[in-house]
């Protein structure tokens, strides 16, 4: 049973949800109209379809971004609808008459008119600007297809993936792929040997899944990916399966899996104001919430909570004025003190309590409030004052820090990134695990993918730019690792592409890193084509080293991939971090252009032969390097990149909304003139005229973050003066794809674009 929650003006919450069964065809089709309340008027549309069994519909309420809605029983008779909805108390009563429904609607004790009109239902943007498949099938024809390994090699999800140990270790959760490229997940009893498949993946996508228990598995899924998350259950054994939060147009994120208290977990949800999230206990057998506190002034809204292992709330970050950040404790068990004002970009992290310690105050805190780079420390909440520095690192940001719980939260090692990502043991214990890891597995990323509670059992992730990752078992009694599952064998690493750092300096003097994959024609002194690949975010987000299936795909066909960590990528500390505010569109792009000349210097790539390729901001990056630039490349491919900076930043998701300020901060402020002026220039779609070389665009109907309009208006601009401009559109799909097929799709047109633009020896494209 599923619910939407519609927030209209005053205090009025109606909670809607419909089911339209009928048994006259004028009833089939989908219904338009307006519930007004208090002044607030609230779209609703609902799709009337049949079945085997009579009719089945759907609900959309677009102001709170649901869609599709399953609706729950209707009955129509005489030419009256009505339809109920007895979990929230709903009803509508109407009569059809003339293509249109006029009744009223009920619900906690009002009475509303509504009246439906009939319609057509439309899907996202603009539907006719899309390129057929028929189309796009033959730009990915232009791709020649004798390779070693095809697309599917490197984009197909593994067979199995996804392992985790329950918390005692008599199971093994995994998911495996079908014959239909659905993912379900299963899980073996270790002991007996015994596979139950305990979650059936359909339509949607399961998103994310895990332990709650030894006895019950917790996972979440949206809707075409929307990003709107619901959270659901399942036993060990397939039974009693449960969606905990049946509400339309909420959010659920994970806050606390309670290890201390099996039954519950913590979450977040923003079901009182789409804007601001609030956190509940939640019971993992029948979804009985309780909220535990309340985030009530939308205005300075609290977007963090500090919970501890038994799930108390300790403290809170509240955001003031859309800029400043206030860090509240709880020092006597009942009142939260204000301990700290600081600004938004400041980092004061507290990574985890000290439960080692006798003072029940002290933590472990990640901060820069004393430094550029971010280091740990060993801090005092109650008194406000660090009690010792644990760990730093001159030139990179720590990332964190790992405790045993089994071993009464001993401190067990630091992690942080640099070129590669780096461990430092700290206890005994794990000093001797981590020597046989590495001694073991040299040359090679690790990382403890999963644990036992009592630690006997580990789940060992081994990753490299090489491999795309395996998973090894290790027993800490018998000392003996053993390969539990390589994700994709059929690619063998000798034949993959090495991923190497890279360092250079900007026009301005600026150190930048990045990473340079490169195909066995350039380590053999032939200059190359290359795809420039700046990363999404833009700001916190950094490439990393890695096995990286883009970079091998483009090596497999003769491409190079740069990877450059511009100016506003997280990980150098602060100061670099925010020399890319304002500089989006700008001296961030500098640095991807000095990048690009860096490589070329060396040289590994033809300066002629060079492509751009993001998602996201990257997506962004490619149209303003195609405009900032226009004679850089040869060519570009957009994947839900951003065109417009005026009506990115109008159609956020309403839980961005209170951070709007920050992004104008990060980004740009139309409201200050010489800014506004900025945005104008590094908006793509209002520079159309200087793109000159040809553009692949690529978007998700769903996307939250960047509205398909985005991508409509660069499209239809381009095509207005006359460029061929093929478009992605899939509509099963938000910010990025999720879905094999069209994540497949999407590489094989993209390989074609690549071929038709890039290798000027294929001059035709192929045939079946």
């Amino acid at each position: 049973m599923k619910t939407t929650i519609l927030k209209l003006s005053g205090a009025l919450v109606l909670y809607l949800c419909t089911a339209i069964q009928t048994n006259a065809q004028d009833i089939v089709g989908s219904w338009k109209g307006k519930l007004s309340v208090q002044g607030t008027e609230v779209p609703l549309l609902f799709d009337i379809k049949t079945d085997e069994n009579g009719y089945t519909s759907t609900m959309d309420s677009p102001s709170q971004g649901a869609t599709g809605i399953p609706m729950d029983k209707t009955l129509y008779e005489n030419g009256t609808l009505t339809i109920k909805y007895n979990q929230a108390g709903i009803k509508y009563v109407a009569t059809l008459k003339e293509n249109a429904l006029s009744g009223t609607f009920y619900q906690g004790g009002g009475e509303f008119p509504l009246t439906l009109s009939k319609t057509v239902k439309t899907l996202p943007g603009n539907t006719a600007l899309p390129t057929s498949d028929e189309d796009l099938e033959k730009l990915a024809n232009w791709n020649p297809t004798n390779y070693k390994y095809s697309v599917e090699d490197y984009f197909a999800r593994p067979k199995a993936r996804s392992f985790s140990f329950s918390p005692n270790g008599t199971y093994l959760s995994y998911r495996e792929k079908d014959e239909n490229a659905k993912n379900h997940v299963y899980v073996k009893n270790l002991e007996t040997n015994k596979v139950t498949k305990v979650i059936e993946e359909k339509d949607e996508l399961i998103r994310g899944f895990g332990w709650a228990n030894e006895e019950r598995l917790v996972y979440v899924m949206d809707k075409g990916g929307n990003e709107d998350y619901h959270l659901f259950a399942v036993n060990v054994d397939g039974s009693n399966s449960k969606e905990l939060t049946p509400f339309e147009g909420v959010k659920v994120n994970i806050l606390e899996i309670l290890k201390e208290d099996k039954d519950h977990m913590i979450i977040s949800m923003n079901q009182n104001n789409p804007q601001i999230f609030e956190p509940y206990k939640i019971n993992i057998e029948t979804g009985a919430l309780e909220q535990l506190y309340k985030n009530e002034d939308a205005a300075n809204p609290i977007n963090s909570y500090v919970f501890d292992k038994d799930g108390k709330l300790r403290g809170f970050a509240k955001l003031r004025d859309g800029v400043h950040i206030d860090l509240y404790y709880n020092v006597d068990g009942e009142n939260y003190e204000l301990k700290k004002q600081l600004n938004w970009k400041d980092n004061f992290n507290i990574a985890s309590f000290n439960y080692a310690s006798d003072n029940p105050h002290d933590a472990y805190v990640t901060s820069n409030l004393d430094s550029d780079k971010t280091q740990i420390y060993l801090y005092d909440l109650k008194e406000d004052k660090i009690v010792k520095k644990l760990f730093s690192n001159e030139n990179y940001d720590v990332s964190g820090l790992g405790l045993s719980r089994n071993r009464g939260y001993e401190l067990d090692y630091f992690h942080y990134e640099g070129e590669k990502r780096h461990i430092v043991p700290v206890s005994d214990y794990y000093k001797k695990l981590h020597d046989k890891i590495v001694t073991k597995f040299s040359g090679y990323n690790y990382t403890i993918a999963d644990a036992t509670d009592d630690e006997s059992k580990y789940l060992i992730f081994l990753q490299s730019d090489k491999l795309y990752g395996t998973y090894y078992s290790y027993d800490a009694k018998t000392e003996v690792f053993k390969l539990l599952y390589n994700l994709m064998p059929n690619l063998i690493e000798k034949d993959m592409a090495e991923m190497r750092p890279i360092t250079f300096t900007s026009r301005d003097g600026k150190t930048i890193h990045g990473y340079i994959t490169l195909p066995k024609e350039a380590l053999n002194g032939k200059k190359v084509p290359v795809v420039v690949n700046p990363h999404g975010g833009p700001q916190g987000i950094r490439d990393s080293w890695g096995f990286n299936p883009e970079a091998q795909l483009f090596a497999s066909r003769g491409y190079a991939t740069l990877q450059v960590n511009f100016r506003i990528s997280g990980g150098y500390g602060k100061e670099f971090l925010e020399s890319g505010f304002k500089q989006i569109g700008r001296k961030a792009m500098d640095d991807v252009e000095d990048g690009l000349q860096y490589v070329v210097d060396q040289g590994w790539v033809d300066k002629d032969n060079a492509a751009i390729y993001g998602g996201s901001h990257g997506g962004y990056a490619v149209l303003r390097g195609l405009t900032k630039t226009p004679d850089l490349y040869a060519c570009g491919v957009d994947y839900v990149g951003v065109s417009n900076l005026f009506s990115f930043m109008k159609t956020i998701p309403p839980y961005w909304k209170p951070y709007l300020k920050i992004i104008k901060e990060i980004w740009y402020d139309e409201d200050v003139a010489e800014e506004k002026v900025i945005m104008e220039e590094v908006s793509p779609v209002f520079q159309i005229d200087k793109i000159k070389k040809p553009l692949f665009v690529v978007q998700g109907a769903n996307d939250p973050r960047v509205n398909i309009d985005e991508s409509d208006q660069i499209v239809s601009a381009l095509r207005a003066k006359g460029f061929d401009v093929p478009y992605m559109v899939k509509y099963d799909e938000g910010h990025g794809f999720g879905k094999e097929e069209n994540r497949i799709a999407l590489y094989k047109s993209m390989m074609g674009f690549y071929a038709k633009h890039l290798k000027k020896e294929i001059t035709q494209p192929l045939k079946d």
